[in-house]
Order: structure tokens, then C-alpha cells, then sequence
């Protein structure tokens, strides 16, 4: 069983890939939902809310290094493994400065498909955890004035970001706070 069962979301036009990777994943206690096509993809990804994207380079329409460009986009933290038959180097460096989690060439062994799985899931786990328990730490911020409402609203859209910001204003005295 998997130390880590999660919501798996399966992206390959190839069907019979599909239904044993499916299977596999199943047996190891992990919920999959699955699509034929790029263009579904963030689609399912709003409606199923998935732990991990396992990911195939080579589909009819996008590709997967255009899918994973869109996934990061909106889904910047969810960890994405890219899976692919033609096998390179040029492939691989793609993906990972892509920000795929990691690269599983067909065949793969099973083995070493459930634990890059376990992996990824259990990482993913542990920074929503982790960003969770920060949330709890830190301290509430008291402002009802408007120019305040429109900080928070900023740090709200920034919050999630890798981005460094610095806020400045000033204070009713024309001094400058930081």
C-alpha cells in the first residue's frame, strides 16, 4: 500500500498505457483520474484537485512541454513527472527545467514508477502541510483603512509567489515607513 495515497492524474493518448498505469495505482491505494488529451488537462486539474500530474511528452494537439508550461503556470507547486518513449537527453533537460519533478522513460520498471509516485505525492503532502501550519503561525494583521484593505489584497495575490516584495508607504506624518 502506499504511504501516501493521493489523487493521481493520468495524461497519455495512449489507452492501454493509461488503463495499466491506472490499475497499477489503484492496487497501491491511490485515487486516478485520466485524460487523452492536453487540452482537458487544467480542466480536470481545477475539478479533481490532484496531488501529482503523470505526464506524457508526445500527444496529438499540445504537447506535454507546453501542457507543463500551463500546469506550472497555475499550479506552480504541484509536482508533475514526465513520461515519454522517446527517451533523450535533450528530452530530460527539458523537463526538468520545464519544473517537472522528475522523468520516468517508457517501459518503465513499475517499481521505480510507484516509488518516484510516493515520492512526489508525499512531497507534495508535506509543503501544503507545511504551508498550512505557517499560516497558523503567523500573526493576524489589524487595518480597515482602504489603504490597508489594498495591502492585504496585494499580499494576498503575492502570497503564493517566489518573488521577494518589499512594501512601502507613509505614515499620516509624511515620513516614509517600511
Amino acid at each position: 500500500m502506499a504511504n501516501c495515497p493521493g489523487n493521481i492524474l493520468v495524461v497519455d493518448d495512449d489507452v492501454q498505457l493509461v488503463d495499466s498505469v491506472k490499475t497499477l495505482l489503484e492496487s497501491q491505494s491511490y485515487q486516478v483520474s485520466f485524460a487523452y488529451q492536453a487540452e482537458k488537462v487544467l480542466d480536470l486539474a481545477r475539478e479533481n484537485k490532484p496531488d501529482l500530474i503523470l505526464l506524457d511528452i508526445i500527444m496529438p494537439g499540445m504537447d506535454g512541454f507546453a501542457l507543463l508550461d500551463r500546469i506550472k503556470q497555475s499550479y506552480p507547486d504541484l509536482p508533475v513527472i514526465i513520461m515519454t518513449a522517446h527517451s533523450d537527453l535533450d528530452s530530460a533537460v527539458s523537463s526538468y527545467h520545464g519544473g517537472a519533478f522528475e522523468y520516468l522513460p517508457k517501459p518503465f520498471d513499475i517499481s521505480e514508477a510507484v516509488d518516484k509516485v510516493e515520492r512526489a505525492c508525499q512531497q507534495h503532502h508535506e509543503a501544503e502541510s507545511e504551508m498550512s501550519s505557517e499560516a497558523d503561525e503567523l500573526p493576524e494583521i489589524i487595518g480597515e483603512a482602504p489603504a490597508m484593505q489594498e495591502v492585504f489584497r496585494a499580499i494576498g495575490r503575492l502570497a503564493r509567489s517566489n518573488i521577494t516584495v518589499l512594501i512601502t508607504g507613509e505614515s499620516g506624518t509624511g515620513k516614509e515607513l517600511v
